[in-house]
């Protein structure tokens, strides 16, 4: 059956100069508001031990700027704000910081009986009325809400959350077991592997020639005493540095989206082992390959679509000795018998040759299918 979902476009979005002067007022009462609620509802705490409930409509008879933009947009500061206490308080997440100018610059408004819309070549939104776009595909649905942001390369972007319908893809009677790693990005249970791009080790050398550049800039207008915002030379070497990040954060979504859609599209249970990121990235020999890798990221990808496009994502416990373990015969060597130098090992058992990575992508798999039997399925929430 076809599956509501919501699904979010990336517009690339052209302001004029007015519009880009609208962008940095909404930019920046946002980021007030946020900080100016943050700091009130600690201050309070700290006086009454008690919550305080502030709206951003109480602000604005003392700022009356905040008027200038999009009422929409400083509420969705309020909800943003009150999810992430909930997060803190609930889930353990980190409590909230207060913002800083230029650092994820973007605010949310929201779609109210046509106000914000698209046409061929221009996105509509409140108070400011049609933006030049560039649309990398065809946008179907009920807009529910946009996303402005600015990016540090000096880009704006527009994505909109729309309420759509897709239909489930065809069963391919396959099965596939996904092992994690680093030397290959992925190694599956039908002996296939996908080499691990390296996006960030690649352009390495180029990021650090450029900022050692934007390090020697900084230096400059130190000693002749101006400010950064006033040095040219500095700005103008800040862009090169975001655009190398960007290249490289671009480049890294395009791989994982291409792959995540590849598996799921040719697969009808796909079975992957629920990996510690964060506690691995502690590891300091290993964290800038791990984080170049966006394991995270993509395990978050292989969730969500395959509940889009009707597969199942069934996710193996950490604790799980894929590797150790002979897919041959389930015999089960120990820690000190599979040293992580060791890549291939013969099983004293049944005398199986076993490469340490297939075999471990096949146990994944013959795991994964006897959860999925239980319906021990994982969605996006759970594998993020």
């Amino acid at each position: 059956m076809p599956t509501q979902i919501l699904n979010a476009h990336k517009v690339r979005i052209y302001p004029n100069a007015d519009q880009q002067v609208f962008f940095a007022k909404s930019f920046g009462c946002t980021r007030f508001i946020w900080n100016k609620m943050l700091g009130d509802k600690i201050d309070h705490y700290k006086a009454t031990k008690t919550t305080l409930n502030n709206t951003p409509a109480q602000y604005k008879k003392e700022f009356e700027w905040l008027k200038e933009v999009d009422s929409l947009a400083l509420a969705n500061v309020q909800q943003q704000l009150r999810a992430a206490y909930s997060k803190f308080f609930k889930q353990g997440s980190g409590f909230p910081k207060f913002k800083k100018k230029g650092i994820k610059d973007s605010y949310t408004t929201n779609n109210q009986k046509g106000t914000v819309a698209v046409t061929k070549n221009t996105v509509k939104l409140p108070k400011i009325g049609h933006i030049n776009a560039k649309f990398p595909s065809k946008i179907n649905g009920l807009i529910k809400s946009a996303t402005i942001s600015k990016t540090p390369s000096d880009k704006y972007y527009v994505s909109l959350l729309v309420e759509t319908v897709v239909e489930p893809l065809p069963k391919t009677h396959s099965n596939i077991g996904i092992d994690l790693g680093l030397t290959h990005f992925i190694v599956l249970s039908n002996g296939c592997r996908v080499a691990n791009p390296k996006f960030l080790a690649k352009l390495q050398d180029k990021l650090a020639r450029e900022q050692k550049i934007l390090a020697k800039r900084r230096a400059v207008a130190k000693a002749d005493q101006r400010k950064l915002s006033e040095s040219g030379n500095y700005q103008k070497q800040k862009l090169k540095v975001a655009k190398v990040y960007e290249k490289i954060t671009n480049s890294r979504k395009d791989f994982l989206h291409k792959l995540s859609f590849n598996i799921i599209k040719n697969h009808d249970v796909i079975a992957i082992e629920d990996l510690n990121v964060k506690g691995i990235v502690k590891n300091r020999k290993l964290a800038k390959a791990i984080s170049d890798s966006a394991w995270s990221v993509f395990t978050t990808m292989l969730a969500y679509k395959a509940e889009w496009y009707g597969k199942t994502l069934v996710k193996i416990d950490r604790w799980y000795p894929s590797s150790k373990t002979c897919s041959g015969c389930s015999h089960l060597l120990t820690k000190a018998e599979l040293p992580l130098s060791l890549r291939s090992w013969n099983c004293p058992s049944c005398l199986q040759e076993n490469d340490r990575d297939l075999n471990a992508s096949i146990n994944i798999l013959n795991q994964g299918l006897l959860l999925a039997k239980h319906s021990k399925t994982v969605g996006a929430t759970g594998l993020a």
